[in-house]
């Protein structure tokens, strides 16, 4: 059983965003690493703190496959680190948590380079969605709520409708320490984490 989870923060975050996460983890059995990405303000582009991303799993992670998870803008990272650094090898199976996989209007309030690549129809969105192969042979669902306030429209969390779900969360931030969340996102890592039966 794949027993590692990596979880990535967006914005204006770090990794103790993920204290209720990370035990709701250890309580299921699963090792839980959040590293810290910095600078989290959209100073560094996303493709420079995903870079960070893939180094820290190089010198971190010891389990040949683990699980991926995203919050907000850390969905994106964790996609750009799948899609552009061969993040696939290794991924069980990637969830993203209120992630702007469409960019967020609030982006146009950020001049700096991650806050450019954060915005509906940017070049860095429209490359990341025009390729969609690596979904085909792979775990991923994305989580997020209507009433999010953060990623506007809150459909822009939607990537695909297929493997997306919504849940009645009044804020961006309490997708994290939501119940029901919560033990959905436990639920998608148990399910990926059980061997696939062997053919006799």
């Amino acid at each position: 059983m794949t027993k590692t989870v990596v979880l990535v923060h967006g914005i204006f975050d770090n990794s103790r965003v993920f204290q209720h996460l990370s035990q709701q983890f250890n309580n299921a059995g699963f090792t839980p690493y959040a590293p810290d990405l910095l600078p989290s303000d959209g100073e560094k582009g996303l493709d420079e703190l995903a870079q960070q991303l893939r180094d820290y799993i190089e010198h971190t992670v010891r389990e040949k496959q683990f699980h991926l998870l995203g919050f907000s803008m850390g969905g994106i990272i964790c996609r750009y680190y799948m899609q552009k650094l061969g993040g696939t090898k290794r991924v069980k199976r990637l969830i993203t948590v209120s992630s702007p996989h469409k960019g967020s209007f609030w982006a146009y309030f950020r001049f700096n380079r991650g806050g450019r690549q954060l915005r509906p129809n940017s070049a860095f969105i429209k490359d990341l969605n025009k390729d969609d192969r690596w979904m085909q042979n792979h775990q991923f669902v994305s989580l997020y709520t209507p009433f999010d306030l953060m990623i506007v429209p809150a459909s822009s969390s939607v990537l695909v409708p297929e493997r997306s779900e919504a849940y009645p969360v009044l804020a961006h931030p309490l997708m994290l320490t939501n119940k029901q969340v919560s033990q959905r996102i436990i639920a998608l890592v148990k399910e990926a984490s059980v061997p696939a039966a062997s053919n006799p």
